[in-house]
């Protein structure tokens, strides 16, 4: 896909300045797959990288919100939580207002129940979200579907907002344990107990 991007474009990875990527919260390995990809790429062609919260990359389509909304991008966490972080348009870009974070729907909700504003709900937990923070008494306006997803748009516009790293530096950002480093911390507590 990488080399078809080239090409499509006419460009030479020699003529990238930077290589950006969301680096999380997300899919445990959809996250490694593109934050590998990216080091790999950064490390033949000796280019920096640039990570960013998919959170905050989804936060730019927030754009074609309402003036004075709450950003509020949710991603479905499973196990009754959603990646959330939250943002406000100041000067044509997201501006964050919380850390990335693993929260309970009714949790947000509870955060956000005395907020005069809208929050403008977007990502594939955005129904969820949404459902809570209404029935929680929270104006709520759901994102129309054609900005409700991540997308690279948004990687690319958050971007130039970070310090480039080296490829070597770029780490996932997960937020939570895998569900086999769970069930491995589960397993080694069970096993300290049977001594």
């Amino acid at each position: 896909m990488t080399e078809a991007l080239l090409k499509n474009t006419e460009t030479s990875l020699r003529d990238v300045d930077v290589i950006a990527v969301a680096q999380g919260p997300g899919s445990f390995t959809g996250i490694r797959i593109g934050v590998s990809t990216v080091k790999g790429l950064c490390w033949g062609a000796d280019k920096p990288a640039v990570g960013v919260s998919t959170l905050e990359a989804m936060a730019w389509n927030g754009l074609c919100a309402p003036e004075n909304a709450i950003i509020c991008p949710a991603m479905d966490a499973r196990r009754g939580q959603l990646y959330n972080a939250l943002f406000t348009i100041e000067d044509g870009h997201p501006v964050r207002q919380c850390p990335d974070r693993a929260i309970a729907a009714a949790e947000l909700a509870q955060e956000l129940g005395g907020e005069t504003r809208p929050a403008f709900v977007l990502g594939d937990g955005a129904e969820l979200c949404a459902a809570a923070l209404e029935a929680a008494g929270v104006r709520t306006l759901l994102a129309p579907e054609p900005v409700r997803r991540q997308n690279a748009w948004g990687v690319a516009m958050a971007a130039p907002y970070h310090e480039p790293e080296s490829a070597e530096t770029l780490l996932p950002s997960y937020l939570r344990l895998s569900q086999a480093e769970r069930e491995r911390q589960a397993a080694m507590e069970k096993e300290k107990q049977g001594e």
